[in-house]
């Protein structure tokens, strides 16, 4: 028997109820806040990911699904959202018609990492970018729509963490300290970190490696090397998420994985699968699209985990089940199979939910499998109702029947059912 690949895994029918609930509140909400969807291809070039995440990065290094096409260009199935859509809105020139986009997608994901509880080789995640606002406001509205997005869905056990990591103008002091700092921590230190050191210091604060982390708990923060603008930048974030009763931590060991952030940077952690874990984060990568062949233009986005997401809020007490049929129709007879083939089809496509059997059972076993479905109603049709003109619409809940004669059958269902 063939079977899915490690990390990977399918998203069953008893599940997709509860994911496409939290799609549409998402979706909801970023629209009232003037987002609109975009939809990306799962596969880029794999220099899209090399300069936009970084070369010295776990992704890029470790983790992508790259390989070479007949034509022998390497390809990549894409490790996260934000690259393709910069590289979208710089290759369809959507700055040109208005510089400031507000754009979310949904989609998976992959990246070749160990499978665990909550994370796999394929992932889903909700993204939402911003492009052509310098503002820290958009800074502060964007952990302000995560908030409200996680409250609508009933998390409460989440706190925001905030930091920033300063521009090109005062990171270069801060690299110099952090430098000197893990000089003389060089033999605490694992191989990946001591290769980094050279590349990009700032890397070395993301490693997981319990060894590295406890040798660096006291190196010097960003925070302690901002410019006056920066300062300015961060300040005016927390200033709003207070003026809106948005909890955060101003966290100093917060860097986030990629290259590309600078100035304020945030992850929405929850303790709800157990071990403290993030289950949102993104930051401002206001040099990215430049980087990547584009205008100059500021960018700040987030990515939301939509796997955890999913297995934190079926931990709540309300369950998302798919609604269940407004009608099940029984056939008795090959001249009601018929008829109720031609009735099911235009129910449905007048926006009744219509089931029907074909299996030519009972009238007993069909009102089981009507009971099991949870259909509201039935609707009774063998030859002698047929002949008669005179079918037997049933309210499953108070047993009240209804006459449907054989004329317009549908539409007086729908009258009944829409009452």
């Amino acid at each position: 028997m063939i079977q899915t690949i490690r990390g990977f895994r399918d998203i069953l029918p008893k599940d997709t109820a509860l994911w496409q609930h939290i799609e549409k509140t998402a979706s909801e909400l970023f629209e009232n806040f003037g987002f609109q969807e975009i939809r990306i291809p799962i596969m880029e070039k794999t220099e899209l990911f090399a300069r936009s995440i970084g070369e010295a990065t776990d992704i890029v290094e470790k983790e992508m699904y790259t390989f070479p096409d007949r034509k022998g260009d390497k390809l990549t199935l894409r490790p996260e959202a934000t690259a393709s859509v910069v590289r979208s809105y710089i290759q369809h020139k959507m700055h040109t018609s208005d510089p400031v986009q507000k754009l979310y997608t949904i989609g998976p994901m992959f990246r070749r990492e160990r499978p665990q509880k909550g994370r796999y080789r394929q992932f889903y995640q909700i993204n939402a970018e911003v492009f052509g606002i310098a503002a820290p406001y958009i800074d502060a509205q964007l952990i302000l729509i995560l908030n409200e997005l996680f409250r609508r869905l009933g998390l409460s056990d989440l706190k925001a963490h905030v930091n920033s990591l300063g521009c090109p103008a005062c990171r270069p002091d801060f690299q110099k300290a952090l430098l000197e700092f893990l000089s003389d921590k060089k033999d605490e230190l694992c191989e990946n970190c001591i290769r980094r050191m050279d590349k990009n210091p700032l890397r070395t604060l993301d490693c997981k490696v319990p060894k590295c982390r406890e040798a660096l708990k006291d190196a010097p923060s960003t925070l302690g090397h901002l410019c006056s603008e920066c300062e300015e930048h961060f300040g005016t974030v927390q200033r709003a998420l207070k003026q809106q009763n948005v909890e955060f931590v101003v966290d100093k060991t917060l860097v986030r994985g990629l290259d590309y952030y600078s100035r304020t940077t945030f992850e929405i952690l929850t303790t709800a699968l157990g071990a403290q874990s993030a289950v949102a984060g993104g930051g401002r990568y206001d040099a990215l699209i430049k980087e990547l062949d584009g205008p100059e233009m500021p960018g700040i986005g987030f990515a939301i985990g939509l796997d955890r997401l999913a297995e934190i809020v079926e931990q709540l007490e309300k369950k998302y089940t798919a609604m269940p049929p407004d009608l099940f129709i029984i056939p008795l007879g090959d001249r009601a199979t018929e008829y109720g083939y031609l009735w099911s089809s235009a129910l449905s496509i007048a926006g009744v939910k219509t089931e029907m059997d074909f299996s030519g059972r009972s009238l007993k076993s069909l009102m089981k499998r009507a009971d099991k479905l949870n259909a509201g109603h039935v609707l009774i049709a063998g030859d002698k109702e047929i002949d008669e003109n005179a079918l037997v619409l049933r309210d499953m809940a108070t047993r009240e029947q209804h006459d449907i004669s054989m004329d317009n059958p549908v539409e007086q269902i729908v009258a009944i059912l829409r009452k």
